[in-house]
């Protein structure tokens, strides 16, 4: 394996790894947090989360392992065959799609969708509650793709 490709196999192992970490934290105690809140308090504090995520260290990490993960696989699968070439394209293929795809296509859409619910509204219960149910069974999927395409790129190197 080239020193650079072991190096983006380690970042984006890392990288994999801390979204895991981000994605673990809210699917066993932050939504089960804000899920207890008064359905108002609730809304407005993931609303608030969904608009301060927005920075440029989550994104980094989140983009840059995205990134990471498309020039490995493309290397590795150009490189055919190669040492561990099967632990990479598996562990890029679980961050992207698992976790980078699943993300734009669930649960981005879902925090736009609720950042237009007036907290104090009537439809807010029924909204909140499926938002919390919906969008906590899509981040176990983050979390999971996360951390074992953080294994596999591990086992690769």
């Amino acid at each position: 394996m080239n020193d650079w490709v072991a190096l983006l196999t380690l970042c984006s192992a890392l990288g994999s790894g801390l979204m895991a970490g981000v994605f673990f934290a809210f699917s066993t105690f932050v939504m089960r947090a804000l899920a207890r809140r008064p359905f108002a308090e609730g809304i407005a504090a993931m609303q608030e989360i969904n608009r301060t995520v927005l920075n440029p260290w989550f994104l980094g990490v989140f983009f840059g392992t995205a990134g990471g993960c498309l020039v490995l696989g493309g290397v590795t699968l150009w490189e055919w065959p190669r040492p561990g070439g099967a632990y990479v394209v598996a562990g890029a293929v679980l961050y992207l799609v698992g976790t980078f795809l699943v993300t734009a296509v669930f649960n981005v859409p879902m925090n736009d969708a609720l950042e237009k619910v007036d907290p104090a509204g009537p439809d807010a219960p029924s909204k909140w509650t499926a938002y919390v149910e919906k969008w906590t069974a899509w981040n176990h999927v983050r979390s999971v793709a996360a951390l074992m395409g953080a294994a596999l790129l591990v086992h690769a190197l």
